[in-house]
C-alpha cells in the first residue's frame, strides 16, 4: 500500500481549465529554408495553424528545444488570446490584460495570470525537431 501513495503523477502541473489538451505531432525540418533558423541557439520561430493559436518553439543549444502554446493560458481562447512574439517574450494582446511570459523557461513575466505557458514536447531527431502533445 505504502508504494501507492509514495507515487504521484505530474499530470496535473498542465490541468490549465482555459486551455484543453489537443493532439497533434509536427516534424519541422531544418534543412528547409521556412526551419533554418531552428539550426541556431538562441532562435525562436512560430509554427501557426497547430496546437490551439500555433506555437512557438525555441532552440536552447541545438540538442534541447523547448516549445510553447500561443493562446494566453490565464483566460478562454478567443479573438484577441493568440500571443506575439518579441525576443524571447510572448505577449497576449487583449486589452483587458497585460500578460507576457518567457518563452524560454514559459513563466509568467507581466499580468495577474496564475498560469505558465503551455508546453510541448520538443525533440531533434537529426535534421528534425518534432514537437508533439
Amino acid at each position: 500500500m505504502f508504494v501507492i501513495f509514495a507515487c504521484s503523477s505530474d499530470d496535473g502541473r498542465n490541468n490549465n481549465p482555459f486551455l484543453v489538451d489537443i493532439g497533434f505531432q509536427v516534424d519541422l525540418n531544418t534543412n528547409l529554408p521556412q526551419f533554418g533558423n531552428l539550426n541556431f541557439p538562441g532562435n525562436s520561430l512560430v509554427v501557426p495553424n497547430q496546437g490551439l493559436r500555433g506555437f512557438v518553439i525555441y532552440n536552447l543549444d541545438n540538442s534541447q528545444y523547448v516549445a510553447y502554446e500561443l493562446s494566453d493560458p490565464n483566460h478562454s481562447p478567443n479573438s484577441c488570446s493568440r500571443m506575439t512574439i518579441s525576443g524571447i517574450e510572448a505577449t497576449c494582446p487583449c486589452t483587458d490584460d497585460n500578460n507576457k511570459y518567457n518563452i524560454i523557461t514559459g513563466q509568467p513575466i507581466q499580468g495577474n495570470g496564475q498560469y505558465g505557458l503551455k508546453a510541448y514536447r520538443a525533440e531533434r531527431i537529426g535534421a528534425i525537431i518534432r514537437v508533439s502533445n
